[in-house]
């Protein structure tokens, strides 16, 4: 059963698609980006990536971005969160707020996130943010069917078929979580960083970091090609992928990927509020 998108909260926030300033609190990392819809259409402008545990970084590059939109005399902007961690977001909001005097609206508590989907009650009580703009700025880049993957802390590999309706995926380590617990859970394998494997050979690793490197590797793309094959069996027909992420390099010499999007989920904040304020609209008509 499709479940239709969440109405915007009342009263919504968004007066207009006009400027935005849209963040992305991950549990390592937070993006930060800027759109100025009416002079740069969907470009996202000097995105930048700050760990999240620094919130007093993060709001100094939004009153950048501030101070900036207001010498160019744009439209003041908005400023939207999204969060797959509630504690860096409010540490972030608070900094934000004291540092540029402004109010940041954050997904879950003072907009709802438009997207159909076909999750469990369940499921749509516990689906990350994350995934869900993701998803939506997938099918708003592709306009068809896709697998978007998202290689971050975790690795999520989900599907939205061509009506833009999420179906939910998979979610597995990431990167620097596999090498991670390698490490911590084998006494004797070493802590590393990941480094590309040379993609001109097809030998089996000669010694223990690379073969670590191998694995890690191929569990990912592995994930990526089964599941890819999945749900193309589920829907029938062949879905784009398409791939973001602070750890998509480890996909980039993959021959199934078709889309490379670094700010998916920024994109995503701001195609969300365009569907707010429409919505909005279309209420207030």
């Amino acid at each position: 059963m499709t479940q239709e998108p969440s109405p915007a909260t009342t009263s919504s926030p968004l007066d207009s698609a006009g400027a935005l300033i849209a963040l992305a609190v991950g549990n390592t990392r937070t993006r930060v980006g800027s759109f100025q819809i009416a002079a740069n259409g969907n470009e996202c402008l000097n995105p930048q990536s700050f760990d999240s545990s620094e919130p007093q970084q993060i709001a100094d590059r939004v009153k950048e971005i501030i101070d900036s939109t207001i010498e160019n005399d744009a439209d003041f902007p908005t400023i939207i969160m999204s969060s797959v961690s509630p504690s860096s977001a409010d540490a972030i909001e608070r900094a934000v707020r004291e540092t540029t005097n402004q109010s940041a609206f954050r997904f879950g508590r003072d907009l709802q996130i438009p997207i159909r989907h076909t999750l469990t009650e369940t499921g749509e009580m516990t689906v990350g943010q994350d995934r869900l703009l993701t998803a939506i700025g997938a099918f708003d880049a592709l306009k068809q069917a896709c697998v978007v993957i998202d290689a971050g802390t975790a690795v999520t590999i989900d599907f939205v078929d061509g009506e833009g309706t999420f179906h939910g995926g998979a979610i597995l380590p990431g990167v620097a979580m596999m090498l991670g617990s390698l490490h911590e859970q084998a006494a004797n394998l070493p802590k590393l960083v990941y480094k590309k494997l040379d993609k001109d050979t097809s030998e089996p690793a000669k010694q223990t970091d690379d073969a670590i490197m191998l694995g890690v590797t191929s569990a990912i793309r592995g994930a990526v090609r089964l599941l890819t094959e999945r749900y193309a069996e589920h829907y029938s027909a062949y879905p784009q992928t398409i791939v973001t992420g602070g750890d998509l390099g480890i996909l980039e010499d993959e021959e199934l990927i078709d889309t490379f999007a670094p700010d998916l989920q920024l994109q995503g904040i701001r195609v969300a509020c365009a569907q707010i304020v429409e919505q909005d609209d279309e209420h207030d008509g």
